[in-house]
């Protein structure tokens, strides 16, 4: 590039939208770009632990929307972040933006609007966000993971780039050791950034049935802190061989040791686990902005990469998928022969593409 960059990454919320962020600081680091990363002290948490990278909080908040004192309120409370956010970029002028999504991103590039500040936004689910489909109209580019996306209107293609998910390096190059020929099922159950409470209640019961009807399996579980010492107890207990974590941002040592994951199913974690080559049964969460994680399970089962339950289902179903995948491991054969063809190895070329031309216009 023909001039030294420097980039502001503006994340915020929840891990699917600042492990992306982190992950596309990581690289702009590699490529020797000045880069800082701006969140809230909800996204924070998920990279406090994290050296050689310049963090900054910014408060932020959604707008809020139960009666009009909430509206004023959050209004006010909007109107004054986008004020820190204006002096803060005059202070930090970067060459460009990255908009990651969330309501975090939002003053951010709102500022920048004002400051004539080019700024693109990224959406890594299939359906835009509240955040990024009011900024469509101002950024210079929308980056997007699957060219699938709903919610860009036409208009606007133009200037819509796939450059697929942005997730962890290493995932690239990871490489599960043969598969053992023991039919034994080693079950990855992974909640997401927000650890799935229900998935503590639900599925140790569901493995307990495995285990009485003689499935072979060991439990690799994510959960809360407060929910180790019950399920602890309760796999002791039902002489389930298990080991639990907390929420990680490194997954790869637990996806060298299972053959198969339970997941939720945001946008980041479908990618890593299929780019990783680990089947996966995807079960959304309800309650998701827009049903998002529905639309992005239901892209991967279309091609034929993963199993999908919905939540609501999984007293009912989950049982008998997992012994039909016992029974029968053509099943993730097939599903890991799909997933050999799926790669978004290219995603870190196309965003350096798009820098090459944010570089040449300023």
């Amino acid at each position: 590039m023909s001039k030294k960059m420097s980039a502001i990454i503006a994340v915020g919320g929840t891990g699917g939208h600042v492990l992306p962020g982190y992950n596309l600081a990581e690289h702009f680091i590699d490529e020797n770009i000045d880069v800082k990363l701006i969140t809230d002290k909800r996204g924070f948490k998920y990279i406090k632990n994290y050296k050689n990278l310049k963090v900054f909080i910014l408060p932020s908040l959604r707008l809020k929307k139960k009666n009009i004192l909430e509206i004023l309120k959050s209004t006010i409370l909007i109107f004054l972040s986008i004020l820190r956010s204006i002096i803060f970029l005059t202070f930090n002028r970067p060459s460009i933006i990255f908009g990651m999504g969330g309501y975090a991103s939002f003053p951010i590039c709102v500022a920048a609007t004002v400051l004539k500040i080019k700024f693109v936004i990224y959406e890594n689910n299939l359906i835009v966000g509240k955040a990024n489909k009011f900024l469509i109209p101002f950024a210079f580019k929308i980056l997007v993971s699957n060219r699938y996306l709903e919610g860009v209107p036409k208009k606007y293609n133009n200037k819509t780039i796939e450059v697929g998910n942005i997730i962890k390096k290493n995932i690239f190059n990871f490489s599960k050791n043969k598969d053992s020929k023991d039919k034994k099922l080693n079950i990855l159950v992974l909640g997401g950034s927000q650890a799935a409470k229900v998935f503590a209640e639900i599925l140790p019961n569901i493995f307990r049935k495995c285990k009485e009807e003689r499935i072979e399996l060991k439990i690799f579980q994510q959960c809360l802190p407060d929910q180790n010492q019950e399920l602890k107890l309760f796999y002791e207990k039902n002489s389930i061989n298990f080991e639990l974590f907390n929420f990680s941002n490194n997954l790869i040592d637990y996806l060298s040791k299972v053959n198969l994951a339970i997941t939720r199913s945001g946008s980041s974690i479908l990618a890593e686990l299929t780019n990783a080559k680990i089947p996966f049964i995807s079960v959304p969460l309800p309650s998701s902005a827009d049903n998002h994680q529905l639309k992005n399970a239901m892209y991967y089962k279309s091609k034929n990469l993963s199993f999908l339950i919905e939540e609501k289902d999984l007293n009912e179903k989950l049982f008998y998928l997992i012994r039909d995948i016992y029974e029968n491991s053509s099943k993730l054969n097939k599903i890991k022969d799909n997933q050999s063809h799926y790669s978004d190895k290219n995603v870190y070329k196309n965003i350096d593409r798009v820098l090459k031309i944010i570089n040449e216009k300023n």
